[in-house]
């Protein structure tokens, strides 16, 4: 940010006074702007033992299959945006029924949550988003074709999961480090 959104003067990169980190400051309006991760919520879509994915029809990663899942708007929960990304993404109706996994990704300030969710029917279809949706058996799983690395620990957790019959919530970091040597 160069600019202070609240009067427009040029801002300086600062630590606030009880802060620890740099901030843009408006030495002007002496406004604060806090830049924060951004939360992306979706779905691991199941049906009949089957896990829906979604071939991305946008960038990033464009080609590439994930799970149904994207931005957090503002005044949703997060299943509300798991359930939202998932239509947009799959035209599917779902319905969420925990909380899986949590993958903060320090290095681009993003967390992503995903949700264990049932669709109601196999209405899926292609749209904007995805230029193809299918469901997958666990053995099906396209792994060297996954766009994301969040996506990848997310369904490692199931199908480890799925063995002893009983889902559990998850939680991981993915370093810079992590993607290189992977």
């Amino acid at each position: 940010m160069r600019y202070c959104p609240q009067c427009g003067h040029a801002v300086n990169m600062t630590i606030p006074n009880g802060d620890n980190r740099l901030r843009a400051v408006c030495p002007s309006c002496e406004h604060i702007d806090y830049d924060n991760p951004r939360v992306i919520t979706g779905t691991i879509p199941l049906y009949k033992g089957k896990i829906l994915l979604c071939r991305r029809n946008i960038e990033p990663r464009f080609g590439f299959w994930t799970l149904p899942a994207g931005f957090m708007e503002n005044q949703e929960t997060t299943s509300e945006g798991a359930l939202r990304e998932t239509l947009e993404e799959s035209g599917s109706v779902a319905k969420c029924m925990q909380l899986f996994s949590m993958i903060s990704i320090p290095h681009i300030n993003q967390v992503h949550l995903f949700y264990l969710a049932e669709l109601e029917r196999d209405d899926f279809h292609a749209t904007e988003e995805s230029s193809e949706v299918a469901l997958f058996d666990l053995d099906e799983i396209p792994w060297n074709e996954l766009a994301f690395s969040s996506v990848s620990k997310t369904l490692k957790f199931f199908i480890e999961d799925k063995k002893y019959g009983t889902y559990n919530f998850h939680e991981e970091t993915i370093t810079l480090n992590q993607l290189s040597s992977d």
